[in-house]
This record gives structure tokens, C-alpha cells and sequence, in this order.
């Protein structure tokens, strides 16, 4: 009886002894960190639209802003749409966020994106002005303007982009970035808006934003 009761004794200890040595091991495997996934690959290849498609949240669908900040980009010059990139990714244009975006793109793949945009078709916002301030801003433009913004500011191969039709806040703030020196001003630009300001003042550069905004 006193045997019997001896090994009923041992064998409990033993599983005892069983578990408490298989418990740190369970324990392990709960606590074994994950194994980390490699991170994606970029894909190689992509097409401009493809890569241009993360732009329509600010430059809308195809390139046509729904404004009003924002200007449209459809139908610019490849060659324009190419040199503001580099500008923004270089910092040598003022930005918010384009200049933060731009630095993640390759020339190549910059040049992709603008030779997409560059084949799309312009929408101009035609938003609403007072006869007589498009009839005067249209006045200045010829005067001031012309020249270099040809076809009332509509010439896609224009080195300053595509003014008819463009969003007139955009035109503004962006105007507001050449005068106080945030952006490069050419020095004929600076003489002829210089002109512009001393006969006509501020409401005759108004008149000419708004001249340009209102096209259709």
C-alpha cells in the first residue's frame, strides 16, 4: 500500500515537473516578435498617367482644377510643366506642399507626368466678371501683356503656362508671389508690371486678372 502510494507520488511530480518545464517554452513562442515583410517594391515602368494620378486630389481629373487655389495643368507646355517641377523639387520656387512632393519624383519620371499633361485638353473656368472690368483689363493686357502672354494668355508654348481660363485666386496669389520677390520676376516682367501699377494702379491689375479669368 505504502508503494502504491509511492509512485502514485512520483508520477504526480513528474507531471508537475512536465509542465513547468514546458511552460517557458510556450511562453516564447507567444512573446517571439513577428517576422517582418519586406517593404514593396517601386514599380518600374510606369506610365505618366499612371504616375499623374496622384495629382488629381489638388489639379483635378485630367488636369482641371476645381479650384480655387489650384491652378489647372492640362495642356501646358511640356517644356513649362517640366522646368516648374524642377523649380518647386530644387526650391527655387515657393511652395507649400508642391516643393515636398516634387523631391520624390526622378527627372525621368517628372518628364512622363509632363509630357501627360502636355496632351491633355485645357477646360478654362470662365468664372464671372463685370463687362467693363474685362473690357479694360483686356485694354491692359493688349498694352502690357501681349507680348509675351500671347493670344490673350492662352498660348500653351508660353513660358509663363496658360493664363485664360486659369482660376483668378490662383492668378492672384501667384501674382502677390512675383511682387514680393517669392518668386523670380523676369526683368521685363518687372518693368511692364511696374508700367501697369504707376498708370493704372491696383484696380488696373485687377482688371487684367480678372480679364484673363473670365475667358471662355
Amino acid at each position: 500500500m505504502q508503494l502504491k502510494t509511492f509512485a502514485i507520488s512520483v508520477l504526480a511530480a513528474a507531471i508537475v515537473a512536465g509542465c513547468a518545464t514546458q511552460q517557458p517554452a510556450e511562453e516564447k513562442v507567444a512573446a517571439a516578435p513577428a517576422v517582418k515583410k519586406a517593404p514593396p517594391k517601386v514599380i518600374a515602368g510606369a506610365s505618366g498617367a499612371l504616375l499623374a494620378s496622384t495629382c488629381e486630389g489638388c489639379h483635378g481629373t485630367d488636369g482641371n482644377s476645381n479650384g480655387p487655389a489650384t491652378p489647372s495643368i492640362a495642356g501646358m507646355s511640356e517644356d513649362y510643366l517640366v522646368e516648374a517641377m524642377e523649380e518647386f523639387r530644387d526650391g527655387d520656387t515657393r511652395s507649400t506642399i508642391m516643393g515636398r512632393i516634387a523631391k520624390g519624383y526622378t527627372d525621368e519620371e517628372i518628364g512622363l507626368m509632363a509630357g501627360h499633361y502636355a496632351g491633355l485638353t485645357f477646360e478654362k473656368a470662365g468664372q464671372k466678371a463685370h463687362h467693363r472690368t474685362i473690357a479694360k483689363g483686356e485694354d491692359l493686357h493688349n498694352t502690357y501683356c501681349e507680348k509675351c502672354h500671347n493670344d490673350a494668355g492662352s498660348d500653351p508654348s508660353d513660358d509663363s503656362g496658360i493664363l485664360s481660363g486659369q482660376w483668378v485666386p490662383y492668378l492672384k496669389y501667384t501674382m502677390a508671389d512675383f511682387r514680393s520677390g517669392e518668386r523670380d520676376i523676369s526683368r521685363k516682367m518687372k518693368k511692364k508690371l511696374d508700367q501697369l501699377l504707376a498708370s493704372e494702379g491696383e484696380s488696373g491689375l485687377d482688371a487684367v486678372i480678372s480679364y484673363y479669368g473670365s475667358q471662355k
